[in-house]
């Protein structure tokens, strides 16, 4: 079994929804194979099949519906998490989700929370790196961060394709290239340096691409973390092992390699960013792992057990 942690699926009228609610982003997103209609379904399952895959875990990030509007926002996740109920109930083989929160409305996503974990397949929650530009770290989102941690919840941490809101990278059409680890590295780092890994040790954190660039630079971290985060409870490269990791890094073995000598094989697991992976590069997000002179049993760690025991599928 090959568990891909790392998906998505964006149905037509809930893009034509984000659409009418002012988002400018949607049509980066349309016609990539992702709609959750019959003939995308049966060419994603073909191609699933031939990459070994037999599970994805869907998300809607960064289209997560964190709206400024509270209604609106409401009703973007609740759309879209209705709809992924509804895929698994079609594909229960085939498809796990990760929900979407209404952040940065705080009332909203706890009750979104408390309707909709526990649904059949339902396996986490799925955050952007910022919530409407606000840090997950924001204190007013601390109710969130309790009620997750009660539940033992995983929370997916994926960029919102703001760029880190900076113009040297927008300015220069940089957004994903660029932007999206730096995004990955910054919110990693924040939940280490301010001690949510353990204020909150019951959530199952989920990073992106590996944490961006975390691998590379948690020595640097913990030898500067004495006069930038002196009060970070544990030294970065401690706290990092606490978190997991998605391996979208584009087939660079190089970086899994030093993910792995970084926080451990047994944080890694199976992701593709399908559809932004799709076609051969899909086959490429497995085959690079197989191919990475890791042995046999961390390579069927990192295409499933890892995630069978993160999402608790065993």
């Amino acid at each position: 079994m090959h568990i891909d942690t790392h998906a998505h699926v964006y149905p037509g009228d809930y893009l034509d929804f984000l659409d009418d609610c002012g988002v400018t982003t949607t049509g980066n997103h349309r016609g990539l194979g992702a709609d959750d209609t019959d003939k995308e379904l049966d060419a994603r399952f073909t191609l699933m099949e031939r990459a070994g895959v037999d599970l994805q875990v869907l998300s809607a990030s960064p289209l997560t519906g964190a709206l400024p509007d509270p209604a609106q926002a409401t009703e973007a996740a609740r759309m879209i998490n209705d709809r992924y109920i509804a895929l698994i109930d079609r594909h229960p083989d085939r498809f796990l989700a990760f929900a979407a929160l209404p952040l940065p409305h705080v009332d909203a996503a706890l009750a979104e929370l408390d309707c909709i974990l526990g649904a059949p397949g339902v396996v986490g929650v799925a955050l952007t790196t910022t919530a409407a530009s606000r840090a997950l770290t924001d204190p007013a989102f601390a109710p969130v961060w309790q009620e997750l941690d009660h539940r033992g919840t995983v929370l997916y941490v994926h960029p919102a394709g703001n760029a880190a809101q900076s113009p040297h990278i927008t300015d220069h059409r940089l957004t994903w290239m660029v932007g999206a680890p730096v995004e990955d590295t910054i919110a990693a780092a924040q939940l280490i340096t301010r001690g949510y890994v353990t204020r909150y040790p019951r959530v199952r954190i989920l990073n992106s691409h590996f944490g961006g660039a975390l691998p590379m630079l948690l020595e640097r971290w913990d030898n500067l973390a004495h006069f930038e985060a002196p009060d970070a409870p544990l030294p970065p490269s401690q706290a990092a092992r606490r978190m997991w990791y998605d391996t979208v890094v584009h087939g660079s073995q190089a970086a899994l390699r030093a993910a792995a000598q970084a926080v451990g094989v047994g944080r890694l697991v199976l992701g593709s960013d399908f559809p932004y992976q799709g076609g051969e590069h899909y086959l490429d997000a497995v085959t690079y792992i197989e191919q990475a002179g890791l042995d046999a049993e961390d390579t069927r760690a990192i295409l499933a057990g890892n995630a069978e025991a993160l999402l608790e599928l065993d």
